[in-house]
């Protein structure tokens, strides 16, 4: 099974269910800008991160269009983790989403810009190789509770797995158990050189 088959499949089932956390959504505290040059490209390219409304998710915005850090987004790519919706396509964002979400940033806007205004695709920059330039970025601005248009805080909701979960495609697999709290293992076996 092709592994957006299994996901949409996943999602549609009643393999999860969404139950209340008892914490709320939250934002940043202020907007953070930064700039560097791209690992596939070597362009540079221009990231500004504004805080969010309750509900809206993480999202980037790419010429006027957005589109969502959803796995429904995501395509195939060689080395990175991109987003595509309606041609346009941005790169290498596991490391900016990593670092929002381990630092509970739930609502944000992504605007992000290369220096070729013709470009249908952009990379976020990859600074040292890892998520530490944005953790720190986030870190300096702080976050808050996001609140929806009317001023209301709201509470924030998790997925629950309700039976045992399994993925493969060719020699890689993944399986997703019922648990009490987040636990992940993870392994690589790369074949011996003769």
């Amino acid at each position: 099974m092709h592994l957006s088959a299994a996901i949409n499949s996943f999602k549609s089932s009643n393999l999860i269910s969404w139950k209340t956390t008892g914490k709320l959504q939250q934002t940043l505290a202020g907007c953070i800008k930064l700039s560097g040059k791209t690992l596939q490209s070597g362009k540079v390219s221009k990231v500004k991160i504004w805080p969010g409304f309750t509900g809206q998710g993480r999202y980037f915005e790419f010429h006027s269009n957005l589109i969502p850090a959803s796995i429904d987004f995501v395509r195939e790519s060689l080395l990175c983790t991109s987003l595509c919706k309606d041609g346009y396509k941005i790169r290498t964002v596991e490391h900016l989403l990593s670092a929002l979400e381990a630092k509970g940033i739930d609502n944000c806007r992504v605007q992000i810009q290369s220096l070729d205004s013709e470009d249908t695709e952009v990379e976020v920059p990859i600074f040292d190789g890892s998520a530490n330039a944005w953790v720190e970025a986030i870190e300096q601005v702080g976050r808050k509770e996001a609140l929806d248009r009317c001023g209301n805080n709201v509470e924030k909701l998790a997925p629950y797995l309700s039976e045992p979960f399994y993925v493969s495609r060719n020699d890689s697999f993944m399986v997703a158990f019922p648990a009490s709290k987040v636990h992940i293992s993870c392994g690589i076996d790369f074949p011996k050189g003769k």
